[in-house]
C-alpha cells in the first residue's frame, strides 16, 4: 500500500534544524565580514596622512594646470582613504564627518566646473582644516601634550608674574627708603589695574584678530611669530638685565617726581606702567598657546592656576616673610623653557602658513609622526620647512648660550692690557761668567 508519509513534528521541531544552520553560518561568516566592514581608529589616523598626501598633491596639480589629474587624485583621496575613516568617525562626529563629505564633493565640483584656482585652494585649506579636527576627534589627548601646555602656562604666567612682582618690591623698598610709605597704596592700585587691563587686552586681542580679513591660519601664524619674538627677547634675560636697569631707574625716577609733588594719580600711572608691559607680553604669548592649543584649553587654564598658585606663595614670601629667594636659579633654568615654548610657536607658525599654502610643504618621508595633540604642543610637524626652521632658531640659541655662558665669562675674568707706554721696560739679565770646568 502506498500513500503520502506525513511528518508529524510540531512545527517548532521543523524549524530547529534551519535555525541551527543560519546560526552556524553566521558563526562562520560574520567574523569576516566585520572585519570587512570596520576599522579601527587607529587605522583611520593612518589613512588621515594618506588623505592630508592626496589633498596636497590635488591642490598642485589644480596649480599646474592639470585639471583632470588633480580630479581624479581628488575623487581617490576621498574614495581610497576618506571613506575608510568615516566609519570610526560618523560615530564620534557625524556632523563633522558630513561637512568633510560635502567639502571634498565641493572640491571636486569645483575642479570638474573649471573654478578659479583662488576658489579651490580656499576649499582645500578649509578641507585641511577638518581633517585636523578629525584626528583630534578619533585620537585622546594621552599625557604628553597636556603635560607640555600645562607647564608652558605655568611657566609663562609665572616668569611674567614673577617680573612684576620684583618691580613692584624694588619700587615699594624705594618709597620706605625715602620715608614715604604712605605713597604705596597708589603704586599697588595702579599694578592691580594692570594687570585687570592685561585680562582684558587678551580678549580684545582676540576679538580684533578674528575680525581681520585673513585667513585663520596665517592669524594664527603672525600671533605665534610675534610670540616667538617676545619669548626670544625673554629668553634671553640675562642680556637684557643692562635694560631692565635703566627700565627700574625710570620708573624710580617717576616715582621720585610724582612723591616731590604728591600727585596720587602720577604715582597710580607709575605702577600701571611697571606691570602693564609684562602683562601685554603675557597676553600675547597666551594668544598664541590658545591657538594651538585646540582640544588642550582646560590644561591650559590648569597650567595658569598653579602659576599663579605659586606666584601667590612667592610673592608672600617676598612681601611678608622678607626671604630671599633663589631667584636667578629659577630664572636661569626658565631660560630653557622659554627656548624650547618658542622653538614650538615658531614649528605651529611655520606648520599654519604650509596650511594656508602661503610656503611651501615638503614632507619628510619616513620621519616619525607624533598624535595631532602632541605635535600642536611640541610644533613638531615633519616637513623640511618646519624642522629647518626650528633648527636654525635652536642653533642661534645654542650659540647666545656659549656666548653668555663661556666666551663672555672667559672674557671678563682677563685682566685688561696696560697700555704701552706705562708697562716697566724690561732688562736683560747681567751676564754671568762661565764657569771653570
Amino acid at each position: 500500500m502506498t500513500g503520502t508519509i506525513t511528518d508529524h513534528r510540531p512545527p517548532l521541531r521543523r524549524l530547529l534544524p534551519a535555525v541551527l544552520l543560519a546560526a552556524a553560518l553566521w558563526w562562520l561568516l560574520a567574523p569576516a565580514a566585520g572585519a570587512a566592514g570596520s576599522v579601527s581608529r587607529t587605522a583611520a589616523v593612518r589613512q588621515l596622512d594618506q588623505v592630508r598626501q592626496s589633498i596636497d598633491q590635488t591642490l598642485e596639480r589644480v596649480k599646474s594646470g592639470d585639471a583632470q589629474d588633480a580630479f581624479a587624485e581628488a575623487k581617490s583621496g576621498y574614495l581610497n582613504h576618506f571613506e575608510l575613516v568615516e566609519i570610526p568617525l560618523r560615530v564620534v562626529a557625524p556632523r563633522l564627518t558630513a561637512d568633510a563629505e560635502t567639502k571634498f564633493a565641493e572640491i571636486r565640483g569645483l575642479i570638474s566646473g573649471g573654478a578659479p584656482t583662488g576658489q579651490i585652494r580656499d576649499a582645500v585649506i578649509e578641507l585641511r582644516r577638518l581633517i585636523n579636527d578629525s584626528e583630534r576627534e578619533l585620537t585622546s589627548t594621552g599625557l604628553g601634550a597636556p603635560s607640555v601646555v600645562a607647564g608652558q602656562s605655568f611657566l609663562i604666567i609665572f616668569r611674567e608674574g614673577l617680573e612684576a612682582v620684583l618691580l613692584l618690591s624694588a619700587l615699594l623698598g624705594y618709597l620706605e627708603a625715602a620715608k614715604a610709605s604712605q605713597y604705596r597704596k597708589p603704586v599697588v592700585i595702579g599694578m592691580g589695574a594692570a594687570v585687570a587691563a592685561s585680562v582684558v587686552i587678551f580678549f580684545v586681542l582676540r576679538v580684533v584678530l578674528d575680525s581681520l580679513p585673513f585667513g585663520r591660519e596665517v592669524l594664527e601664524a603672525v600671533t605665534a611669530i610675534v610670540a616667538t619674538v617676545v619669548l626670544f627677547y625673554v629668553s634671553f634675560w640675562l642680556i637684557a638685565r643692562l635694560e631692565q636697569r635703566r627700565w627700574l631707574e625710570f620708573l624710580r625716577s617717576r616715582v621720585w617726581s610724582a612723591v616731590s609733588v604728591g600727585s596720587t594719580t602720577a604715582l597710580v600711572l607709575v605702577g600701571f606702567t611697571a606691570v602693564f608691559r609684562e602683562g601685554f607680553e603675557t597676553s600675547l604669548m597666551y594668544q598664541a598657546l590658545v591657538s594651538f592649543g585646540t582640544g588642550l584649553v582646560g590644561w591650559i587654564l590648569l597650567g595658569l592656576a598653579l602659576g599663579l598658585a605659586a606666584l601667590t606663595v612667592v610673592a608672600y614670601g617676598i612681601f611678608k616673610l622678607g626671604r630671599k629667594l633663589p631667584i636667578k636659579t629659577f630664572l636661569s633654568g626658565a631660560v630653557v623653557l622659554l627656548m624650547a615654548t618658542s622653538v614650538a610657536f615658531l614649528g605651529n607658525a611655520v606648520r599654519s602658513l604650509q596650511e594656508a599654502d602661503v610656503i611651501g610643504l615638503t614632507p619628510l618621508h619616513g620621519w616619525p609622526r607624533a598624535p595631532i595633540f602632541l605635535s600642536q604642543a611640541l610644533g613638531y610637524w615633519p616637513s623640511k620647512e618646519t624642522v629647518l626652521t626650528q633648527a636654525v632658531l635652536a642653533l642661534v640659541y645654542v650659540a647666545g648660550a656659549v656666548y653668555m655662558f663661556v666666551i663672555r665669562p672667559r672674557a671678563a675674568s682677563k685682566p685688561p692690557a696696560r697700555p704701552k707706554e706705562e708697562r716697566a721696560p724690561v732688562h736683560a739679565p747681567a751676564r754671568q761668567p762661565a764657569q771653570q770646568l
